[in-house]
């Protein structure tokens, strides 16, 4: 029996789908004073891939592609089983 065959029901469950780029803690202070244009600083540089997480866990990395309708991801690496 293949994978898919053994999760048979589970195959049509919606699963919340992230892709981060980075996360930042800031102080209320610091909320506060945010604007239009404003700029918050991350750790990660330009260009460096995302994390792709399902249901909240990190399964993944993947770059950002664009074409002229739409904004997405492309998945470069899944992480190894444990």
């Amino acid at each position: 029996m293949t994978a898919t065959e053994e999760l048979g029901l589970y195959l049509d469950v919606p699963m919340d789908v992230d892709v981060e780029l980075d996360r930042r803690v800031l102080t209320v202070r610091q909320i506060l004073a945010l604007d239009v244009g404003a700029v918050i600083r991350m750790n990660r540089s330009a260009g460096e891939n995302l994390d792709f997480r399902v249901g909240g866990a990190l399964l993944g990395f993947g770059e950002i592609v664009a074409n002229e309708a739409s904004t997405g991801i492309r998945l470069t690496d899944f992480l190894e089983n444990e």
